[in-house]
């Protein structure tokens, strides 16, 4: 992507938190004709390898994960809004424009085979989004064969992240005082802009 130096953010546990927090991504893999694409949620190993790696599932009637060949792209999208130059102090002409966080990941993916990794890798899905739910819900509590013909149903996969790049896009090209007001700006306005507010001000 397109990565300004004043944009880009390598500290690998802001890029790891960004990935943890927005963790249902897009796909890309080259495709004959055209690209292939899939929606997917994810699940970031940190402690796995020098960046970590992403663990993720598809149906198995997707034709997508038959053509995993070469380096595959996941893209994190974060929060995201529309800056508008009122925001600015008046002392020249702007224009509106945009502030977001993303993070793009990069790397091959390997289908897991093994049936009790596949269940271990969505056992760690379904704990990352029912942490906290009460009553909650967990695969040992569904009948053997109902999960075993589940399983069956998916493909499984491992992406070693081979590299991160991360965009975090923030007012940083701004005067001081012009980041501090679409900070106030944004942190009145939707959830994703109090999100960034709060990254802007490096929380």
């Amino acid at each position: 992507m397109y990565l300004p130096q004043e944009f880009a953010v390598t500290d690998m546990a802001r890029l790891h938190g960004l990935i943890e927090a927005y963790d249902f991504a897009m796909l890309i893999t080259n495709g004959d004709p055209t690209p292939s694409v899939s929606h997917l949620p994810f699940v970031l190993d940190r402690a796995k390898g020098p960046n970590g790696a992403l663990q993720a599932h598809m149906a198995r009637a997707n034709p997508h994960w038959q053509n995993f060949a070469g380096e595959a792209l996941v893209v994190f999208r974060g929060p995201h809004s529309y800056v508008s130059p009122s925001w600015y102090t008046p002392d020249a002409p702007a224009v509106p424009t945009w502030n977001y966080a993303v993070v793009e990941a990069y790397g091959t993916p390997r289908i897991v085979d093994d049936p009790g990794e596949l269940r271990a890798q969505q056992e760690r899905l379904v704990a990352n989004h029912e942490a906290g739910r009460s009553p909650s819900w967990n695969m040992d509590g569904q009948p053997p064969a109902f999960i075993e013909g589940m399983l069956k149903g998916i493909v499984g996969f491992e992406i070693p992240i081979a590299r991160l790049e991360g965009k975090f896009k923030l007012s940083q090209n701004r005067s001081a005082a012009d980041q501090q007001n679409v900070a106030g700006a944004l942190a009145g306005g939707s959830e994703d802009g109090q999100t960034l507010s709060r990254l802007m001000s490096g929380n």
